[in-house]
């Protein structure tokens, strides 16, 4: 019979920047509750030397070791040195990868030397961040065209977190309100390049979400902001242009900015297919 714990030291080993690594641990802890994890986090493994000063640290907190290295010869280390010490140690991609070289019937390169791909995608991700600070609400309209996606809708409908999300994995994302009283600009109806999408949420949420940020501001919760009128008429304008302009629109009543933005980055992906030419 196994025997259960509450506790747990997961040390997290790469030989790069090890996101991929922090990103399937929060995965998979994510579903144990009422566990403690304690995360020692060990990037840019790639010598003896360190391999073996980490290797003693690990020793004296022993736990799950979770590891992503691409050198055959450090790998073979690492898990010598795990195992010799009695711990479980698991190669997180490994059952990914030899399932991608099955299916396509070759093998996939093991080379540290791919670290600067990894390198390159992190500040584009960077460059990203930065773009999509620059142009949130309606900010820096010239530069919209070089966006790859263009975020529309009333306010509060959770424009501007998903751009910071959709930013955050590499998508630099500009963002605009439509208020009746105030058109976009012309700008926005002849991007070519960016895919434009049109957020909508349900009137009753949307007063909801409105009505609570005015609280936390100490502000009057009974102005035209929250009317039901004026609030069904901004709905419905926005709704009238995203159907004249033919652009995909998601309904954020019921989504987290998770859902959202894996919604939009499936439209960017169905686009880039279609653009491709592949069904």
């Amino acid at each position: 019979m196994t025997e259960t714990t509450d506790r747990l030291h997961l040390h997290l080993l790469s030989d790069s920047t090890g996101e991929t690594l922090e990103n399937i641990a929060k995965a998979v802890l994510s579903q144990f509750e009422g566990v403690e994890i304690i995360k020692h986090f060990w990037p840019l493994v790639r010598s003896d030397g360190h391999l073996n000063r980490v290797a003693t640290e690990i020793a004296t907190r022993p736990g799950l070791v979770l590891y992503t290295v691409a050198d055959p010869e450090m790998r073979a280390k690492l898990e010598a040195k795990s195992h010799s010490l009695g711990l479980r140690v698991i190669s997180v991609l490994d059952p990914v990868v030899d399932a991608v070289s099955a299916v396509l019937g070759r093998q996939a390169k093991a080379s540290v030397g791919r670290q600067h791909m990894l390198d390159e995608a992190y500040f584009d991700r960077v460059e990203a961040i930065h773009f999509t600070i620059a142009h949130d609400d309606g900010a820096n309209v010239e530069g919209w065209e070089d966006a790859d996606i263009v975020l529309a809708g009333v306010s509060r409908t959770s424009k501007t977190p998903t751009s910071i999300y959709l930013a955050n994995r590499g998508f630099r994302t500009a963002n605009i309100p439509l208020v009746p009283e105030l058109p976009p600009p012309e700008l926005l109806y002849q991007l070519k390049r960016p895919l434009v999408v049109g957020l909508t949420t349900s009137p009753d949420r949307l007063i909801q979400i409105r009505r609570n940020r005015l609280l936390s501001l100490n502000q009057r919760p009974d102005t035209a902001y929250v009317d039901d009128d004026r609030v069904a008429a901004e709905l419905a304008f926005a709704r009238r242009i995203f159907a004249d302009q033919g652009w995909p629109v998601i309904d954020v009543t019921r989504r987290s900015i998770e859902e959202t933005a894996a919604s939009i980055i499936k439209l960017c992906d169905e686009r880039r297919n279609a653009e491709n030419g592949e069904r």
